[in-house]
């Protein structure tokens, strides 16, 4: 079985501040509150390819195992390891972040994919953020009925989870566009 969700929403911000954002989102030490599950992030490796101008990047992320008590005591521990893809085409102005789990993977998988567009009906103005969210919990036979309802849990985690980071996505946008005009806080 396998839960699955997408979402959008609408930056009203310009590409360029968003994805500025995207990239502070987790280094920012005013979201270590909001963003509690994030336990560490880490760049493995970062590569501008010179012809078609696009930026690759490779995240390591360490993060809050996201399912409830009960699992985390059977799977014996609480962190999970993921690693975030991120390939950045500035000439077409989008940027695409996949997001695994590394660790886990026995009873869980996880795959997330954000992507960041200017919104067609203001490009220069607004971005739009289409989410994508897939979870597969791998149960023994007997308890499949139990790996449902953790995919539900785990769902609703996630979903509370992006609403957190769409709001510190927005205060670093709102920083940078001050920044931007001179404006300091």
């Amino acid at each position: 079985m396998v839960k699955a969700y997408a979402q959008e929403h609408v930056y009203k911000h310009p590409w360029e501040i968003v994805t500025s954002a995207s990239w502070r989102k987790f280094a920012d030490p005013e979201n270590k509150r909001t963003l509690s599950h994030i336990l560490d992030v880490d760049t493995l490796n970062h590569k501008l390819d010179a012809e078609s101008g696009k930026l690759y990047t490779t995240r390591a992320i360490t993060i809050h195992a996201p399912g409830p008590w009960f699992v985390r005591k059977i799977v014996g521990q609480d962190i999970c390891h993921c690693v975030e893809s991120t390939v950045v085409d500035g000439q077409s102005r989008s940027m695409q972040l996949t997001t695994r789990n590394i660790s886990l993977q026995k009873y869980i998988e996880v795959e997330e994919r954000i992507r960041y567009n200017p919104h067609p009906d203001n490009p220069s103005g607004w971005t739009v953020c289409k989410q994508e969210t897939s979870i597969r919990i791998k149960p023994l036979s007997a308890l499949a009925s139990m790996a449902e309802k953790v995919e539900q849990r785990c769902a609703e985690r996630f979903l509370q989870n992006s609403v957190k980071g769409r709001e510190v996505m927005e205060r670093i946008c709102k920083y940078l566009e001050s920044e931007s005009r001179g404006i300091t806080f």
